[in-house]
């Protein structure tokens, strides 16, 4: 760990320089996409395509709402995109404040912190959506014809893509927050009854409102929790003892005996 202490202003001009190189990223992200919005969108569309009720389509109920929405779809395209960079440019920001032994965690932190959103997203996607939105469509009949709007479809589907993302993170959080001592197995295990109530209230608030689409989140939430246990216990930092398998606390540690 560095014991160079910089000033606030710094750190603040620091992640400044670290936004601006993500934002770079995702517009670069986001011009290579472009070219493929219709595709992007299309694909992203499928699961409320394979929802709609016989006759029904998408539509949009504003002149610019078709051109923005696509020029949104691409930015999240772009977002994916450049994943590796914003975790890069996150590990850059904390690096400092780490051991030597720690920062060479880059590229496994780079990679795995990609892959677990991405897988999130995914799960979110190939599992969730297509429960959900056979639900949320399956309001409709002969007097209410679902015709849902392209601007409002992708804002909520962008919205649970990222929210299943951030949430596949955990283990991987966690097994940095035990590597450094913040947390344990213990204090997870202890609170998590508390963890579990709230997983059921951000699926609720997260997800359509339905009972399956709601399981669907809460229950990877659940288990994450129980692999994020784990893995505290397998990584996390050992606490020391006096060779008679006594714990020492932090005055022993202080004046050691003899």
């Amino acid at each position: 760990m560095s014991d160079e202490r910089l000033p606030f202003t710094a750190h603040l001009e620091e992640l400044r320089r670290r936004l601006i190189i993500c934002f770079i990223a995702v517009l670069i992200g986001f011009l290579a996409c472009y070219a493929f919005k219709e595709r992007i969108y299309d694909f992203l569309a499928i699961p409320i395509y394979a929802s709609l009720p016989e006759n029904s389509t998408m539509i949009f109920t504003r002149v610019p709402e078709a051109f923005f929405t696509l020029l949104k779809v691409s930015f999240l395209a772009g977002f994916f995109l450049a994943l590796p960079v914003i975790f890069y440019q996150t590990w850059a920001f904390i690096a400092p404040g780490l051991y030597k032994k720690e920062k060479m965690l880059v590229a496994p932190f780079v990679i795995f912190s990609t892959l677990f959103f991405v897988t999130g997203s995914g799960f979110g996607y190939f599992v969730v959506f297509p429960y959900g939105f056979e639900f949320l469509m399956g309001f409709g009949g002969d007097k209410l014809k679902a015709m849902p709007s392209m601007g409002e479809y992708l804002s909520f589907a962008s919205k649970l893509l990222i929210a299943f993302g951030l949430v596949f993170e955990l283990p991987l959080i966690t097994y940095f927050l035990s590597k450094a001592g913040l947390i344990t197995h213990h204090t997870l295990a202890k609170n998590r009854r508390y963890f579990i109530v709230l997983a059921f209230i951000a699926s609720a608030a997260l997800t359509p409102p339905d009972v399956i689409t709601q399981l669907l989140m809460a229950g990877p939430l659940i288990i994450l929790l129980e692999i994020s246990i784990l893995v505290a216990r397998v990584f996390g930092r050992k606490p020391l003892t006096d060779g008679e398998g006594d714990l020492l606390d932090e005055e022993e540690l202080r004046h050691p005996a003899g």
